[in-house]
Parts: structure tokens; sequence; C-alpha cells
């Protein structure tokens, strides 16, 4: 159990991307003993039911910083979490504030790790220190062995020995983190259209063959971009054709735990977490 867990601040401000995340960790939280949580949930991203498990809840266009700051200070937070994604289509429709544009012109590239690093350090002008993206939920990442499903054979062992090394070269590239592999052979690799994507990219090449690799950057950021694999990833997976996910041990969340083994069982998808 880290400092966080044992001494968590009374207030915690999340910034409520898409899917399970945010009522993960609201969950999560409330458990670890937060008193407060104050919510920043964006249109057509954020679960509407969020707004039950938290005390206060501010909805926003992707893009108003300004605004999520000032609701923040109205709050009185002073640490906050990234949970969850928002959506590639959303993020080409980026309609920037001021505050966001005057950021945006200080950074010279573009990617999910700049981009991210330069709003922590808006939100810490702002006396909000932004906090690991895995706090509060350190049972939520899995030790390196079989996680659940069917057991690996020694060829998908090999497979996932071949994947791991590959999907660590495109994450350091910083094209992505996730690649389908089959046979020694690499069907897809993800980019921005996201792994559900590749997903179904590579699983209709594998041809129920298929495996998905999942890892983590080198110096993996914790406070955002954190590997998630949930429930819809299994579905997902499944509906593609893929009978294996490997994902790296301790660096990825495995959010709705029991769900997952249970689909795991029913859809015949093996998950393997595996240390570098």
């Amino acid at each position: 159990m880290n400092e966080l867990s044992e001494n968590p601040p009374t207030r915690i401000g999340m910034i409520a991307g898409n899917g399970i995340y945010p009522e993960t960790f609201a969950r999560a939280a409330r458990k670890a003993g937060v008193e407060v949580l104050a919510a920043a949930a964006f249109q057509d991203e954020t679960d509407p039911h969020l707004a039950d498990l938290v005390d206060e809840i501010e909805w926003l266009r992707v893009g108003q910083l300004g605004k999520m700051i000032k609701f923040f200070k109205k709050n009185e937070v002073t640490s906050a979490v990234m949970v969850g994604q928002i959506a590639p289509k959303n993020l080409f429709d980026l309609r920037p504030d001021l505050r966001l544009l005057k950021m945006l012109s200080k950074v010279k590239e573009r990617n999910a790790e700049t981009l991210f690093g330069a709003i922590a350090s808006e939100l810490e002008k702002d006396g909000v220190t932004l906090l690991p993206a895995t706090t509060f939920l350190d049972d939520l990442l899995p030790v390196e062995g079989h996680v659940c499903g069917p057991e690996l054979s020694e060829s998908q062992v090999q497979d996932a020995d071949y994947g791991f090394r590959i999907a660590k070269e495109t994450s350091r590239l910083d094209i992505g983190q996730t690649v389908v592999v089959k046979k020694g052979t690499v069907l897809a690799v993800e980019a921005f259209e996201g792994t559900n994507e590749c997903l179904k990219r590579g699983g209709s090449l594998g041809k129920g063959e298929a495996m998905m690799v999942k890892v983590s950057k080198p110096n993996q950021d914790l406070r955002f971009d954190v590997p998630v694999v949930g429930p819809a990833t299994i579905e997902t997976a499944a509906e593609a054709g893929i009978n294996a996910i490997v994902v790296e041990a301790g660096s990825t969340l495995l959010l709705g735990k029991e769900e997952i083994a249970t689909l795991c069982d029913e859809k015949k998808v093996s998950i393997l977490s595996k240390a570098e």
C-alpha cells in the first residue's frame, strides 16, 4: 500500500474521460477515504451516471482547459487524476479556449505525452497536482503470469515474446502501444485510431488465431496514458478473432476484473501478464 492510499487527500479532482475507468476510480477513492470528488466531465465522452458517484460535476467541451481549472479552484481541489480516454474524433474536433491556445503555442510536438505533460504544468500553475492515474488502483495491476482464460500454448508464448518486443519498439517511437501478431508476423500496429480499430484490422487478417500485445511506453509517466484493458476490450477482441491478450505486468490496469475473467472463459480469450 502506498502513501496516498494510507493518507488520501480530502478532496480529489477527476478529469473524466470515457469508459468504466472514471467509475472504477471514484469507487476506489471512496473506499480509500476521499471525502469530496469533483469531476470535470466531457460532453459526448463521460458516462452521465458518473454524476451519481461524485459530489460535484462540471460538463465541458474538449478543449476548455480554463473552465476546468476554474472548476477545480472553486471546489478547493489541489490534487487531480486523469481517468478515461477521449475519442480521437473529439480530439480532431478540438475547440481550444484561450488558456489551451496559449499552452498549445508552446508545445513543439503534439503527442499524448507532451500534451498531457503541458496540461499537468498548467494545472500546477494554479496549485493542482496531477496524481498517478493508478492511484488507489494497485490491486488492478496484474503480476507476471497467466491471468485468466485458457492457458497459452508453446507457440502462443513465443508469439507473446515476439509481440512484446515489437510493441515496446513502436511505443518507444510513439507510434502506438498495441500490436496484433500471428505466428511471428505483425498484422496490425495501433496508431491514432486507437486500440479497438487496431484489433479489428489485425483480427480480420488473423482468422481467429491472432494475439494482441499491449505495453507501456519506456519511462511511462503514470499520471496519464496508462494502458487499460476492460470488458469492452475482451468483447472487441473476441469479435475480431483475437484469442489471446498479452499485457505488461505492473503497468496495465485491468478494469472490471471479475467481468473480464467471466468473459475470457466464455469467449475463450487468454490473458497473459508479462514482465519486460
